[in-house]
């Protein structure tokens, strides 16, 4: 197992984690959108893909190829399928973990049929050889396949029906240069605003019939931070806790009490988020500090640590990376509720370095 499997799984074992576990990808089906007036959110993403696939409709052509860039939960696979049923044409989901040989590929896009999708999620950790073989099969629609060994060794070209590929990645800049400038659309998904969740947690209450408030929305959206992948998982969590605790009704005190008990804060952060914080402040007076040093205190992998929480962390302005190591923030301590430690000063209200 490498390193990405591990912190895919910690961040599905949390209920603020953006990779979908098992639960996630079923309620996910009944609740993805079937097309582009369905879709909630990343407004210029939408007019723009709407305009590519309306013009390849037009034409009776197969759509560009497509690449997705944007972090997990944002609805990169939910458009792959969207742009499959705009295009009335069967969609083949894989991922670049799965395809670990050229053979591999070789194999997939053979039995593609004329106009198909081929949905390629996390498209950078393809291996190099079929990444190579991928560049000739996205722009010539051929692929040679390599029969025998040594010199003796021939190729064989294998034409292929013209077909759609959607790359999905959580990386860009990973992807080398060629195989990035040969998708003919290329995306990044942006995180959503609190009243888009709000629309998605609300459409979302209505398939799973789950009465709730404005205001429960609200607090929910609030927590979700920016996913609606979260957004839906939370939905469901408090929905349990309605059932049980109350009436079934979701308001803003059944939602804050409901994410009080999975420790879900106002903020969205959840019990790693809060430890690295503070284990931050406490421990080490708010920084610097180094990775691993952290990671040790949290009792965490530096990995997930720095995969799972750290991006987050950083993007609400709670935690900065430095050369010298992470620090954190103002906003992190008042968050928190703490006081930053007193720095002596020297007469002329510079720091004085050395305490005296």
């Amino acid at each position: 197992m490498n390193w990405d499997d591990t912190t895919d799984e910690a961040a599905a074992e949390r209920l603020v984690g953006s990779v979908a576990d098992r639960e996630d990808q079923a309620v996910e089906a009944a609740l993805r959108p079937k097309d582009l007036d369905e879709f909630i959110g990343q407004e210029k993403v939408r007019e723009q893909l709407d305009l590519v696939l309306r013009a390849a409709r037009a034409r009776g052509a197969t759509a560009d190829h497509v690449l997705l860039s944007g972090a997990p939960g944002l609805g990169k696979t939910t458009l792959s399928m969207i742009i499959a049923a705009e295009m009335g044409a069967p969609i083949r989901i894989t991922s670049g973990p799965a395809i670990q040989h050229a053979g591999d590929l070789a194999a997939i896009l053979s039995s593609l049929q004329e106009g198909e999708v081929l949905f390629l999620d996390e498209i950078h950790r393809m291996s190099r050889p079929a990444e190579e073989m991928l560049y000739m099969a996205m722009e010539d629609f051929r692929v040679d396949v390599i029969v025998g060994k040594g010199p003796g060794a021939t190729a064989i070209p294998l034409e292929l029906p013209p077909f759609t590929l959607v790359g999905a990645t959580t990386r860009a800049g990973l992807l080398p240069p060629p195989l990035r400038d040969r998708f003919g659309f290329t995306a990044h998904m942006e995180f959503y605003e609190p009243a888009e969740l709000e629309r998605v947690i609300h459409r979302s209450a209505n398939l799973l019939d789950v009465e709730i408030g404005s205001e429960g929305a609200a607090e929910i959206a609030g927590r979700s931070r920016g996913t609606p992948r979260i957004a839906n998982r939370l939905l469901r969590r408090v929905r349990d806790y309605a059932q049980v605790k109350a009436d079934g009704i979701i308001t803003r005190d059944i939602a804050a009490a409901a994410l009080k008990v999975y420790e879900v804060d106002a903020r969205g952060l959840d019990r790693l988020d809060r430890g690295v914080l503070e284990a931050l402040l406490k421990l080490f007076g708010g920084g610097p500090v180094g990775l691993s040093t952290l990671a040790v205190a949290v009792g965490e992998e530096r990995e997930t640590v720095e995969e799972v929480a750290e991006p987050f962390l950083v993007r609400e302005g709670l935690l900065a990376r430095t050369p010298r190591g992470r620090v954190a923030t103002p906003a992190a301590w008042a968050h928190l509720g703490l006081t930053p430690p007193g720095r002596p000063t020297g007469g002329n209200g510079q720091q004085d370095l050395f305490g005296a």
